[in-house]
């Protein structure tokens, strides 16, 4: 993307289309599916807040960020049938490694004889003969922390537990830096997707890192926040989608479009649906914001359809998009 007079924002020249995705989790891992047929160049940043599980005993014991999520997004761009793929997402089930994912282990281990977190993510990705970046939204290690109810709460599980509503989020410590890569590719990207994914340990727990939210405020156009499916509970209990962009917009969160499966309105605590949908539209037509509405819940509602999604995003992404039908692999 290059920027032209007066700061708005142009399509790259070529016709192939960059995109970031940002946030963690599975929701990160369902885009990089959706997005990887269509972009032409693709970076993942991605939350390093976790403090729970395999990642969370791997930064107690080795100092490195938490690896998990950064995992899970190589896996999700690699080819699925690759053996490496699978085994990187192998539990050990017994012994001094249980609990551990094997991908994690892989990672921390890199690091180590790397000296240098981001080379062991980049040297992971060539094992999986991946070619998109996958990228730390942090250089360094981060706490979550959280007002909820008036009162702090620290770390990324306690937060994601809390049975009190949560308010505002931010990283320690609070300066923490992001990695070089990360601002330049959320400035130039033709398209910046949010979401979906836990909504204040993931997607927000990324979008506050202020290097990464500096560079999010400086976009004039192309940026998506995918909304989720249904509550999280107890994270986002009662949200509906105009309470995600609410969140978005009490932490200076700037998105363009709000993306969201019209089976998502009358999720929340208003059980009508017209009332939820008319709450969203109010909210974000006072914001300048776009809202598109589509079917994109896979079976049983428990994922994002990764197909209905790459079409939604590749259609909001413009002309330089290639064919999304095709779903050839970026990585």
């Amino acid at each position: 993307m290059t920027t032209a007079a007066g700061g708005q924002q142009q399509e790259s020249s070529g016709g192939a289309l960059s995109v970031v995705a940002l946030g963690g989790g599975h929701g990160l891992a369902t885009t990089l599916g959706a997005v990887r047929g269509y972009a032409g160049a693709l970076t993942a940043v991605v939350s390093v807040a976790d403090d729970g599980g395999s990642s969370g005993r791997l930064r107690r014991t080795t100092g490195i960020p938490a690896p998990g999520d950064l995992r899970r997004c190589l896996v999700a761009l690699a080819d699925p049938e690759s053996l490496w793929a699978r085994a990187m997402e192998h539990r050990f089930r017994s012994g001094d490694l249980e609990g551990h994912a094997l991908g994690n282990l892989v990672i921390a281990g890199l690091a180590e004889v790397t000296g240098d977190f981001g080379a062991a993510l980049d040297a992971a990705a060539r094992l999986l003969g991946v070619t998109a970046r996958v990228l730390p939204a942090t250089a360094v290690p981060v706490s979550l922390k959280a007002d909820a109810g008036g009162s702090e709460v620290l770390g990324q599980v306690n937060v994601m537990s809390s049975s009190v509503p949560i308010s505002q989020v931010w990283i320690v410590p609070p300066d923490a830096p992001a990695p070089a890569g990360v601002v330049d590719a959320v400035t130039a990207a033709d398209q910046v997707v949010l979401g979906p994914g836990s909504l204040f340990t993931s997607v927000l727990a990324t979008c506050v890192v202020p290097d990464v939210h500096r560079a999010l405020a400086g976009r004039a156009a192309g940026t998506v926040y995918v909304c989720n499916l249904r509550p999280q509970v107890p994270e986002t209990a009662g949200f509906a989608p105009a309470d995600h962009l609410h969140a978005l917009l009490d932490h200076g969160v700037a998105v363009h479009t709000v993306v969201v499966d019209e089976g998502a309105f009358g999720a929340g605590r208003d059980p009508d649906p017209t009332a939820a949908r008319a709450d969203l539209d109010r909210l974000a037509s006072a914001s300048g914001i776009e809202v598109r509405v589509a079917p994109l819940a896979g079976p049983g509602r428990t994922a994002h359809d990764r197909v209905a999604l790459r079409g939604l995003l590749a259609s909001l992404a413009g002309g330089g998009a290639t064919d999304w039908m095709d779903g050839g692999p970026i990585g």
